[in-house]
């Protein structure tokens, strides 16, 4: 819940915010003339004093997404922020309005003026030195000819964006994307989720495993031998895995869960764009692709 909250409330961050308008805010829009369009796409939000502290906070999360709902907002536990409650979630904003706080599990910091995550820097390093205790070989690989970009992908067999996903690898190859899975069995050690893990890992062919495996039928052939699957579950926990699947760039950067081929490879081409920028330059939020699902 915490990360669907967080993509939620900085959805005009991410790449899909770039879209069209939903149909019912486009066509409340077209049919009230007299209300602007900004308005017509604004969710809910109490009544606020112009000026005040609380009507900054609500101004600086409708920086992130005017969509979003705010049922409440008033003082906070501690001095110099306002608590507002979006989404069924608590958010803190200070009281300036520039700096919003998401707590909770991966709580992230957020700089609403150049609309950057302050947390995201060190845990994307974090998470890429993580990454690369797992050795080249104890991960399942799809990958094209000539790939443009390569995520990691922390995978359970069971879970229905994961399968969703594998159904699709062949397009993220189309789109340049390789991706190289790691496991992650959801259920934890010793649950039958990863002792599926654990039999496709100690497959001949583990591509084909890993396939059959997320099939409807979720066959494979039950084995056992010396493996990494609870070094990569453990990883996956450090690196603050909360649902799967979970993607990360190469340099550690969380794109979320599930994200559409065509989505995701638009994501990984403005990250490159980004990382181009001169020095001083504002870098993107780790949410430069919100998740359609994941755990």
């Amino acid at each position: 819940m915490m990360k669907r909250i967080l993509f939620a409330l900085i959805g005009a961050i991410s790449l899909s915010a770039c879209a069209q308008a939903p149909q019912g805010a486009a066509a409340a829009a077209k049919t009230d003339p007299a209300k602007p369009a900004a308005e017509a796409s604004k969710g809910a939000a109490p009544k606020v004093e112009a000026g005040s502290a609380d009507a900054r906070a609500v101004d600086a999360i409708r920086t992130l997404n005017p969509n979003v709902t705010i049922d409440k907002v008033g003082p906070a536990p501690m001095p110099g922020f306002r608590e507002a409650l979006a989404q069924g979630q608590v958010v803190y904003v200070s009281d300036d309005g520039r700096y919003l706080f998401l707590p909770g599990s991966g709580g992230a910091l957020f700089d609403t003026q150049i609309k950057k995550n302050l947390s995201e820097d060190s845990l994307a390093g974090m998470r890429k030195d993580l990454v690369k205790t797992i050795p080249a070989s104890e991960r399942i690989v799809f990958a094209p000819a000539n790939p443009k970009h390569t995520v990691t992908v922390f995978t359970d067999v069971e879970c229905g964006y994961c399968r969703k996903l594998h159904s699709e690898i062949a397009e993220y190859n189309r789109q340049g994307i390789a991706i190289e899975y790691l496991a992650f069995p959801r259920m934890g050690i010793g649950s039958d989720d990863y002792k599926k893990m654990v039999s496709v890992w100690c497959a001949a062919d583990r591509r084909k495993a890993l396939t059959d495996a997320k099939s409807d039928h979720g066959s494979v052939a039950s084995k056992d031998c010396k493996n990494s699957v609870t070094q990569q579950y453990n990883v996956g926990q450090r690196a603050g895995l909360t649902g799967t699947p979970m993607i990360l760039t190469a340099d550690g950067v969380q794109l979320g869960g599930y994200v559409p081929p065509t989505q995701l490879r638009e994501a990984l081409d403005k990250l490159a764009a980004e990382s181009k920028k001169p020095a001083g330059a504002a870098k993107p939020t780790a949410a430069v692709a919100a998740p359609v699902g994941g755990l």
